[in-house]
């Protein structure tokens, strides 16, 4: 079974799109728990939403970085 070889950069949009949603909804959350309850909850939410964008971040980097050795692989001649 042949692969896309823009199947690669399908998922990288994916992920950055998860990426902006999840960073969105966590300023969110940090915002309106900053207001309620302390700086202490906010400061948390603002460390777990650092974690999680270095996360998802690295995981564009995997599929960057396995999309170019499948585009290096597809191009050298096979020795047949």
């Amino acid at each position: 079974m042949l692969l896309n070889p823009f199947c690669a950069l399908t998922a990288a949009k994916v992920l950055a799109l998860k990426s902006s949603v999840v960073v969105l909804l966590t300023l969110l959350i940090k915002a309106r728990l900053q207001i309620a309850a302390g700086s202490a909850i906010g400061i948390a939410f603002l460390l777990l939403q650092t974690l999680v964008f270095l996360a998802i971040g690295s995981g564009l980097v995997i599929v960057a970085g396995g999309s170019a050795l499948y585009a290096t692989k597809q191009r050298r001649p096979s020795a047949a």
